[in-house]
């Protein structure tokens, strides 16, 4: 892999020397747009930019969204947001042949670039390919693959580029803007919920929005610089195309019948099934608590962790109130001959800390089915304190 980045990295300088050496005019940069597919690291879409140089018989496609899997905990460093990406440079038609293999669309949006503009750009890539220039520290909302190569052609265009017929702030909040994206994944839907807090929920600005592939080019249709489009020409250049039709296409992340909701419903039927039955038998099922109280709790673990992310949206989550670790310090007391000397106080804890979750829910949207969960916890909680009093 490394023997194919060097080699890559002298055909692109090779590119790089030969642009000094023959006119600018012969290339074309472009902004590419890649439709969702179902792989989970795909449901948003991808962006990435091309340069096609016809003279000189050169087509690459500069990808922003390098990452490496196989790299020691991978999962926990992207969710604390300690991921390194990196930028690619490939064929053009290989790059295509993987969004075709998946049936994702590819638009193309060629720019109308003078040719300082264009050298100006390219000499910007360049430097980012720079192997000590190469990674950068990933983040979901404001530094990803589409802001990245945003940002390539803002950073050489800033002082001309304007947008007309657009406002610049008042749009959806980040998790709105997600939504919309992920609303037929209800479980990677749920996951993303849970861990992003009150800082998702504001309104965007213009530029927060494009970090989203889509967004970006709708963004860039009503782009100027001065009295000219920055789009002189958009194409799509690969159709996307039904998973019904297609062979090749895996459904890693198909749709699912059961959803979140429906576990919510039925952990709070459950609580209230216990309760009436702990009502007519005198009795006390405390290995449902017991149950409950372990999971939250390690549910809040992961929460409690997330006070210490990198990513801005994920610090304050009102969530925290309903799933925190403190179950955890009590669950012996559960499970153990002394659960009988609980006191009032930790039922009353507990009913305090809900209500405060079901009030955060004025300033925060919570995950689906989150509500259902408190409501089955308050269930439990006002159940035990007054047979407790």
């Amino acid at each position: 892999m490394k023997l194919i980045r060097i080699i890559i990295f002298t055909i692109f300088l090779a590119l790089n020397s030969g642009a000094a050496a023959h006119p600018m005019d012969s290339v074309e940069i472009s902004l590419l747009t890649c439709s969702p597919h179902n792989e989970v690291y795909s449901l948003y879409g991808h962006t990435a930019l091309r340069i096609r140089d016809d003279a000189n018989h050169q087509d690459w496609a500069v990808n922003y969204g390098v990452f490496d899997v196989t790299k020691s905990f991978f999962v926990p460093r992207f969710i604390f947001g300690l991921t390194d990406y990196e930028i690619g440079i490939f064929p053009f038609d290989l790059f295509c042949y993987e969004y075709r293999y998946y049936g994702s669309s590819v638009t193309e949006q060629i720019l109308d670039l003078t040719t300082e503009e264009k050298q100006r750009i390219f000499n910007a890539i360049a430097e980012n390919y720079r192997p000590e220039n190469r990674e950068y520290r990933y983040n979901f909302f404001y530094k990803n693959c589409t802001t990245q190569a945003r940002d390539v052609v803002y950073v050489k265009l800033s002082e001309y580029i304007e947008y007309k017929k657009l406002k610049p702030s008042g749009f959806s909040s980040f998790r709105e803007l997600i939504h919309e994206y992920n609303e037929e994944f209800r479980w990677a839907r749920f996951g993303n919920d849970i861990l992003l807090g009150v800082g998702a929920d504001r309104s965007t600005t213009l530029e927060e929005r494009e970090f989203l592939p889509e967004k970006l080019m709708e963004d860039f249709d009503h782009a100027y610089i001065g009295n000219r489009k920055l789009v002189k020409q958009k194409t799509v250049i690969v159709e996307k195309r039904d998973n019904a039709g297609t062979e090749l296409l895996p459904m890693a992340m198909s749709p699912t019948v059961i959803t979140p909701t429906h576990i919510a419903l039925l952990l709070l039927v459950l609580s209230i099934i216990v309760t009436a039955i702990e009502h007519f038998t005198r009795r006390t099922l405390w290995q449902f608590d017991a149950i409950m109280m372990l999971l939250c709790g390690l549910a809040g673990i992961i929460l409690f962790l997330m006070l210490f992310s990198q990513h801005p949206t994920v610090r304050v989550n009102l969530q925290l109130l309903l799933f925190n670790p403190l179950p955890l310090f009590f669950l012996w007391r559960m499970i153990s001959r002394s659960r009988k000397k609980q006191t009032d106080w930790q039922f009353s804890m507990w009913i305090v800390l809900i209500c405060l979750f079901f009030a955060g829910s004025l300033l925060q949207r919570y995950a689906e089915g989150m509500l259902m969960v408190g409501a089955a916890l308050l269930v439990r909680n006002v159940a035990r304190f007054l047979k407790k009093a």
